[in-house]
């Protein structure tokens, strides 16, 4: 299993409240290039995002389905990409003084992902999770600002 973290500079429920916006997703998923619908329902379990993977005009049509979450302190996801695969990913939050800290992880579960070596997994998922960390960080950090400013956004 692969892990990232991070420190964002905003509490948990503004991380959460990023993750919890479905439409949102391609925004921090590096990879995730297009979102076709979000069930109404999402974050519950079962919910899912319909997104597409990959550069437009190869792009695959898939989805990513919640696994389980704890509203404010956790989201467990199952990202689709076929033919690539599936990979469970996790993302917990942590307080950390005015902030939190946001553990990412990921692991291939079905797929021809799934028979290479954990470490060359590892090598190409790092860059790419440390990437949509920080990407999580600005869209949570933006929305924060605008929220605490008394400007949200439409």
């Amino acid at each position: 299993m692969t892990e990232v973290s991070r420190v964002i500079d905003v509490p948990p429920e503004a991380v959460f409240e990023v993750l919890a916006d479905g439409w949102l997703y391609a925004g921090w998923v590096v990879g995730s290039s297009h979102i076709r619908d979000v069930d109404l329902d999402w974050p519950q379990v079962g919910s899912r995002i319909h997104h597409s993977v990959g550069p437009w005009p190869v792009h695959i049509q898939d989805e990513t389905v919640v696994t389980a979450v704890e509203p404010g302190l956790s989201l467990s996801l199952e990202a689709r990409g076929w033919p690539l695969g599936a990979a469970a990913v996790g993302l917990t939050l942590v307080p950390h003084g005015e902030g939190t800290l946001v553990r990412m992880t990921e692991h291939i579960v079905r797929g021809p992902g799934k028979v290479l070596p954990a470490a060359l997994q590892s090598l190409l998922i790092k860059p790419r999770n440390t990437e949509s960390l920080a990407r999580l960080a600005d869209l949570a950090t933006g929305k924060h600002a605008r929220a605490e400013s008394g400007h949200p956004r439409p």
